[in-house]
């Protein structure tokens, strides 16, 4: 769900996550989250297509804005790093979900 916040600043709220469109803030229970420019990216790339798996491919280019070449793992690497931080900033979530050999779907979920 986009929400207005502040003066023009368009907000992601997916449970306790919300990502900022513009600029790389995001917060998770209401902490910010430190991300680099491309692990903010990549976030709000699968949030944006909340509940739908993007293939690795895609993901690429919606990050890099380039084609992927054959065999890069770069992606599974930046998802990686990024889960790493979510599940240390908000342990007992989990937000991307692998589907493999395919790709990668954003669906915040508590577990246990």
């Amino acid at each position: 769900m986009l929400a207005a916040r502040g003066s023009h600043v368009a907000r992601l709220r997916c449970g306790n996550l919300e990502i900022s469109q513009s600029g790389f803030e995001v917060s998770l229970a209401g902490r910010p989250l430190e991300l680099t420019p491309r692990e903010h990216q990549l976030l709000l790339a699968l949030a944006l297509r909340r509940n739908r798996v993007i293939a690795r491919p895609a993901l690429y280019e919606l990050v890099w804005q380039r084609e992927m070449t054959y065999r890069d793992r770069s992606v599974d690497v930046l998802v990686r790093r990024l889960r790493i931080k979510l599940s240390s900033a908000a342990p007992g979530w989990v937000y991307i979900h692998t589907h493999f050999g395919v790709g990668y779907r954003f669906a915040p979920e508590r577990i246990g």
